[in-house]
């Protein structure tokens, strides 16, 4: 599968690196704080897992499904929450996780939904960000990486779900996404 990549970006060794240091700095501002985490599934799974890993902090955790990009290479616009009912977050600080920052309009929606059930703060953590002018005003309080305007896949990240399980990222061949 790594041979659908045009180039790697970013690989485990690297991956993992930057986690530490994210991990430090989320564990030092909560540091007297418990928090709850939101991942928003399904590109946040690995991402999620190896960094909470590293943050020795009481924490609860929760999961979001949401579609956005519904099999294409760009968010359709339209946001899709798939359950029906949102974590109990009232009085809590949350830590949205998410794979990728691009339009916006995914995070924007989420970060909505959860500021109607009143948490103490929300503040959002990516894996990657892209450096793009976003259809929404949302920015990422922890950022991984940042990326320019690529198609990207692996370590969660996926095209028609398959890469998920790549453990490094990369900008996917062009020759591999059909129209």
């Amino acid at each position: 599968m790594q041979d659908d990549l045009e180039r790697v970006l970013f690989d485990e060794t690297t991956i993992l690196a930057r986690l530490d240091q994210i991990a430090a700095e989320i564990s030092a501002d909560y540091h007297d704080r418990e928090l709850t985490v939101i991942a928003v599934l399904n590109g946040s799974l690995i991402f999620m897992a190896d960094l909470l890993r590293r943050i020795p902090l009481p924490l609860k955790l929760d999961c979001l499904s949401v579609a956005s990009y519904h099999g294409g290479t760009k968010s359709s616009g339209e946001v899709v929450f798939k359950q029906i009912m949102l974590p109990d977050i009232a009085g809590r600080h949350i830590l949205i996780l998410d794979d990728i920052l691009d339009s916006g309009l995914t995070l924007n929606a989420i970060r909505r939904r959860l500021e109607e059930a009143n948490p103490l703060s929300i503040k959002v953590c990516v894996l990657l960000e892209k450096r793009i002018v976003r259809a929404a005003p949302v920015e990422a309080d922890y950022v991984a990486f940042q990326i320019g305007n690529e198609f990207v896949v692996g370590y969660g990240l996926d095209y028609l779900e398959r890469y998920r399980n790549l453990p490094c990222i990369g900008v996917l061949r062009p020759d591999m996404i059909t129209a």
